[in-house]
């Protein structure tokens, strides 16, 4: 910090360096925006908590240019998308990895992902950034790769002073608010920032820096059975016999030829519908609800990407209105009371044009209908690990029913369903 430096927080100068960041990186936009200041004269330049507070050193804004204020911006937005606050965690769990030491050597090699690729084109280096050729390490690999080739040494003395905060290493500091402080974002506000941008990046697959374009499409969308298995299922129910087929005189039977004088239709495969109810009573939780929003999407690719074709059904006690399926981040999903789906099952079986496919995403707290529908039905389950007494939300005596037979259940996050 500045010797003597008393003064207040420049936010004008701040910010502009962050709208700067927004022009060059579009795609970022979201995230910057989402993020919260908080001053703090405690952090040595800026960093991040894992609830997306920026914390930022009055002096560190005073002697740093706006250009390169708008590459600290990315870089410290670039830890939270990438969430190395929890891959630190896993890390240091798997191979336990503990100590302050530990902790800088975790955004060290956060620092190498991210900074590889990151500056240029618009966007100026920081004073200071970490780049792997530094450890004479290569470019273009992830947090846990660069993590396995350096020790702490001579040559990484120079970089005791690098803090990005919990948001980088997942180790808390002095200056966190925590996660009952203010103006911190939910895990399903987390979700969806991560979601928008994600999208944005695939948008423009040839403006993007590899780095980004295998975080939107690998890490930030994991290889998981259960997500491959549901996509599985959706397409098994849409490509059923009788799922998707319609007359047409368009292209006349070839049995016409049979029966002089009269022209038959032909049978044609169209492209299946799918109404997806999602279950958004008290017990199914924000980063359930955000998780949701991502399988909408998995459906949608599913059933070749016809948008128009998915709807999407918030249901608790009752079912609330339906939503086309535009942008999934977009679909309010209202409840928070009580569960019955049968409620979403009867509102989705109204619908005309009838659903092929029902896709249910919910908890498993809830009756289920006493009889078959009439199109094809996915329940993706999310898991629960409680005792039985603490199934409802208002009898404590209530256990649910096992989802029925006529349904393929996915167990969402865990191995293969039934």
């Amino acid at each position: 910090m500045i010797p003597g430096h008393t003064g207040t927080l420049d936010v004008e100068k701040l910010f502009a360096a962050r709208l700067h960041a927004a022009r060059v990186r579009p795609y970022l936009a979201t995230a910057l925006f989402a993020l919260h200041v908080v001053e703090s004269r405690r952090v040595p330049t800026m960093a991040v908590d894992p609830h997306w507070r920026c914390y930022v050193s009055p002096a560190f804004v005073d002697r740093t240019p706006v250009e390169e204020l708008a590459g600290v911006w990315v870089h410290e937005v670039s830890h939270l998308l990438r969430d190395h606050h929890g891959r630190s965690d896993r890390v240091a769990r798997e191979r336990g990895l503990v100590g302050p030491g530990e902790r800088l050597r975790m955004n060290i090699a956060a620092d190498f992902e991210i900074n590889d690729d990151v500056f240029g084109e618009g966007l100026a280096r920081p004073e200071g950034a970490v780049e792997p050729g530094l450890l004479g390490l290569p470019e273009g690999e992830l947090m846990e790769d660069y993590l396995r080739q350096f020790g702490l040494g001579p040559r990484t003395e120079g970089l005791v002073w690098l803090d990005c905060g919990s948001g980088a290493d997942g180790l808390d500091r002095e200056w966190d608010l925590g996660p009952d402080g203010a103006h911190g974002l939910s895990a399903q506000e987390r979700d969806l920032v991560r979601f928008r941008v994600a999208h944005g990046i695939t948008g423009r697959p040839g403006d993007v820096p590899q780095g980004w374009r295998r975080w939107a499409e690998k890490a930030f969308h994991p290889p998981q059975p259960w997500r491959e298995l549901l996509g599985a299922a959706v397409r098994s129910a849409a490509s059923a016999a009788g799922v998707g087929e319609d007359y047409t005189y368009g292209r006349p039977s070839r049995r016409s030829a049979g029966v002089p004088g009269a022209i038959l239709p032909s049978l044609r495969r169209r492209p299946p519908r799918v109404c997806v109810v999602i279950d958004t009573s008290g017990s199914v939780s924000d980063a359930e609800l955000g998780s949701a929003l991502l399988e909408v999407t998995a459906i949608s690719r599913a059933v070749g990407g016809r948008r128009d074709l998915v709807t999407v059904l918030p249901c608790d006690a009752a079912a609330q209105v339906v939503h086309s399926l535009c942008r999934a981040e977009d679909i309010p999903l209202l409840g928070g009371g009580g569960t019955d789906l049968r409620t979403g099952f009867a509102r989705a079986l109204r619908a005309r044009p009838r659903p092929d496919v029902i896709v249910v995403l919910t908890d498993g707290q809830t009756p289920w209908p006493a009889t078959r529908p009439s199109c094809r039905t996915v329940v993706g389950l999310f898991p629960r690990q409680r005792p039985a007494r603490s199934w409802h939300e208002d009898d404590p005596d209530y256990v649910p029913d096992s989802p029925p037979a006529w349904a393929r259940v996915v167990d969402i996050g865990s191995g293969p369903g039934r």
